[in-house]
Parts: C-alpha cells; sequence; structure tokens
C-alpha cells in the first residue's frame, strides 16, 4: 500500500520539474498550467489527494508568480484568478507607493520656500527701492549684497537695533532658520583674447570679452592677492562643483570663489574689500551666491542658489533656486512609518524582478515585443535607482552635518544633495 503512494509522488515531483521547462508551464502556470496540461492523469480522483508536499509547496510558490502572460493553454478559470491575484497585489503595491510619495512632502514645503523667497527677491534696496528681481546692472550686484543679502543672512537683533541684540543660539534667519556653515561667492569670469576685434576697430578697442564658454574661461589669477581664493580660479574638480544651467548660459563649477563671515560684520569687511578692488569686472560672466539653512521645526533644508549673469552685451540678468526638502528622513513617528513602508516597497520590488525574470525564461524573445512588459522594466530599474539614492542620501547627510559641526566656519554645499532629491521625489 506505501509503495504505490510513494512512486505517485516522485512521479508528481518529476512531472512538476519537467513541466517547468515548457513553455506556459514555469512558474507562472505552476500546478495550475504546463504540469496540468501534460500530466493530467495526476490529478485524477485519488491521485489528486495523494499528492506529495513537494509537488504543493511547488504548486504554492509557482501560483505566487503566475501571471496572465504564462497561461498560455487560456484556462479561464486560471484566467480570473491569476488577474485578481494581480490586482490585488498591485492595489496594495499602489497604496505604499502613494505613502512613499506622499510622505516626502508637506503643505509646509510651499510656505517655507516663499517665505525665504520673498526675504531675498523681493526685498527693496535701500536707495533705489528696486529689488533682486529686477537688477538690470553691475551696482545692483553690490546694492544686494551689501544691504539685502546681509539683512537676510544675519539677524543679530530682535526689534529695535541699539537695544535688543539677540543670542548667539537665536541668531537664526527669521529667528528660526539656521545658517548651515558659511554662505560663498563664486565668479566665473572670460579672458581678453576670447574674441576677435574686426581690423577697423583694434585701434580703440584693446578688450575683448565673448559670450561664455567653457573652453574660453580665465584660468589665471588676478586682482590684488593671488594666494587668496577669491582671485585665483580654481577647476570644477578642486572645488567639488557641478555645471548650472541659467538663463543664457550653461556655467560650470569652476571659477574663483570667496567664502563670508559668521557673523555680518565680517561679511560686510569681505564684500567691501572686493567692492573696492574690482572683483567684478568686464571678464566676469557669472557670479553665483550659495547657502543652506535648516529649519528644526519642520525638519526642512533650503538650499539657495541666487545667480547674477553678466552677459556679453552688458547688463545683469537675475535668477534663482530654492530647492526645499527633507534630507533628514526618520525623526518623527510618522517618518519611521514611511520607513517600514520603504522595506516593503523593496520587497515588492523583489517579488516583480523575480516575476519579470520567469516571463523571460517562458517566453523568450517574445517578452520584449510588448511595450507594456517593457514599461514593467523600466519601473523596476527607476524603483532600483531611487533605493540606491534614499541609501546614498541618507549616508551623506549624516556625514555632511558631522564635518559642519566640526568645523561651522566651512561652506555647507549641499547643492549635489538638493538638486537629487528634488528629482528623487
Amino acid at each position: 500500500m506505501e509503495r504505490p503512494s510513494t512512486q505517485g509522488s516522485l512521479n508528481r515531483s518529476q512531472a512538476w520539474s519537467q513541466g517547468a521547462g515548457q513553455p506556459g508551464a514555469g512558474a507562472g502556470a505552476g500546478a495550475e498550467g504546463g504540469a496540468l496540461d501534460k500530466y493530467p492523469s495526476e490529478y485524477d480522483g485519488e491521485a489528486n489527494q495523494r499528492k506529495g508536499c513537494w509537488a504543493s509547496f511547488s504548486g504554492c510558490v509557482g501560483g505566487m508568480w503566475a501571471t496572465q502572460q504564462m497561461n498560455v493553454k487560456g484556462d479561464r478559470e486560471v484566467h480570473i484568478r491569476t488577474t485578481l491575484r494581480e490586482l490585488v497585489i498591485y492595489a496594495i503595491f499602489l497604496c505604499i507607493l502613494c505613502i512613499l510619495t506622499f510622505g516626502m512632502t508637506s503643505p509646509t514645503m510651499y510656505y517655507y520656500t516663499k517665505v525665504l523667497s520673498d526675504l531675498f527677491l523681493d526685498a527693496p534696496f535701500p536707495d533705489t527701492k528696486n529689488t533682486y528681481r529686477g537688477s538690470t546692472q553691475v551696482m545692483d550686484f553690490w546694492r544686494f549684497t551689501q544691504n539685502v543679502m546681509l539683512d537676510g543672512l544675519y539677524w543679530e537683533y530682535w526689534y529695535d537695533q541699539p537695544m535688543t541684540y539677540t543670542d548667539a543660539d537665536d541668531r537664526n534667519i527669521l529667528y528660526e532658520n539656521k545658517l548651515l556653515g558659511v554662505p560663498r561667492m563664486r565668479q566665473i569670469r572670460m579672458r581678453n583674447d576670447s574674441c576677435v576685434v574686426p581690423a577697423d576697430f583694434q585701434r580703440a578697442i584693446k578688450q575683448c570679452y565673448d559670450v561664455y564658454s567653457e573652453g574660453a574661461e580665465d584660468k589665471d589669477a588676478f586682482g590684488i592677492d593671488n594666494n587668496s581664493s577669491a582671485w585665483t580660479y580654481y577647476s570644477e574638480k578642486e572645488m567639488n562643483g557641478s555645471s548650472h544651467w541659467g538663463k543664457i548660459g550653461t556655467y560650470s563649477g569652476a571659477g574663483s570663489f570667496q567664502d563670508l563671515g559668521l557673523n555680518r560684520s565680517q561679511s560686510a569687511e569681505i564684500l567691501s574689500d572686493l567692492r573696492e578692488n574690482l572683483w567684478i569686472q568686464r571678464g566676469t560672466r557669472a557670479v553665483f551666491i550659495d547657502f543652506t539653512v535648516y529649519n528644526a521645526n519642520i525638519n526642512l533644508f533650503c538650499v539657495i542658489k541666487l545667480l547674477f549673469e553678466f552677459p556679453a552685451t552688458g547688463g545683469v540678468i537675475p535668477s534663482w533656486t530654492f530647492r526645499t526638502v527633507k534630507l533628514l528622513r526618520y525623526v518623527t513617528p510618522m517618518d519611521f512609518f514611511v520607513l517600514a513602508c520603504e522595506f516593503i516597497f523593496v520587497f515588492f520590488i523583489i517579488y516583480y524582478i523575480v516575476e519579470e525574470c520567469i516571463e523571460i525564461k517562458l517566453l523568450g524573445c517574445q517578452y520584449f515585443k510588448s511595450i507594456w512588459n517593457i514599461l514593467d522594466l523600466l519601473v523596476i530599474g527607476l524603483a532600483m535607482l531611487c533605493i540606491g539614492f534614499s541609501l546614498f542620501c541618507t549616508l551623506t547627510i549624516g556625514s555632511k552635518l558631522q564635518e559642519l559641526l566640526e568645523d561651522p566656519n566651512r561652506f555647507a554645499d549641499f547643492q549635489f544633495l538638493g538638486y537629487w532629491q528634488m528629482q528623487y521625489n
């Protein structure tokens, strides 16, 4: 009595392993597709009741990844059951994805960006009542930096300047936003020989500075102090910078730079020295002002880049970028709930990777003829990219903040993280 049962179980296991290699049999059809059609006698009467443990396990596991494309025999019952299971799994996946998407954003981001942009872009200059947005000439650059920018960065008084000094811990932008490190001003210049003066004007015009191009950047030291970073050229690699797309050109991450001070008096002295010694000249094509602030009340960073472009036509064209991002992602209980959803999301991606691998094995080249299968692979690829960036961001932000705590006088470069966090969102 025991011998037929053992032999039957062995045959069923062989039927599963052989059927898995046939079209329509693999994990998708499991014990329902290929094995069911190739070995119908194995599922008749008492034989079905005496099915072995391995066959049951294989059928269960195979059924987890069964899809409509794997049901090549067109069994309607299997098709309906598979469709419902796929729908339920995808609905759960979609809910998790929505939680992750909206968990990274907040309505506060808009108001945070608006408050800071109004502070720097719409504050009037003391003499002309113009603003950053309306800057049109070189003097507007100095009016902005020596008045609006200093007023916006350094809050050393509460209400009445002579009487209400703020404590060191309260000297934050708008009293609530911590300036990380020190701001940095960076300039890109063009060489004097970057363009050719026509012969008719060569006696009258001795200097010619072309529109910006990376190959014609002026890499020579200039000004009064060749040992100072403000008057010395540094390559993009040396500055660990990146290119930026302005209104009239795309600028490299190279140039000369000047870091400002931790208080208003230091920064005012630095700016006065740069102005008196003609830091901005005819060869200047762009000046960047970069700094990052953090608000602990709402756990948000704002990475700010203000750009003054000096075109070859003369004048000034201002532009700006405010990137409000959440770089410290796990602080509140809701954040840790999102973290749990992220782990579930990773599980789903692994599940779909296995599913697509099984479909490719079963369908071969036919798999790539469906646009929906290509979109599946694209979604999986983007998801893996996002998972990788999430890990990179979590590890990098900790090291950057540790460096700032050890040396608060250094420039806090969050441009790379801020840009890619926006793309990630």
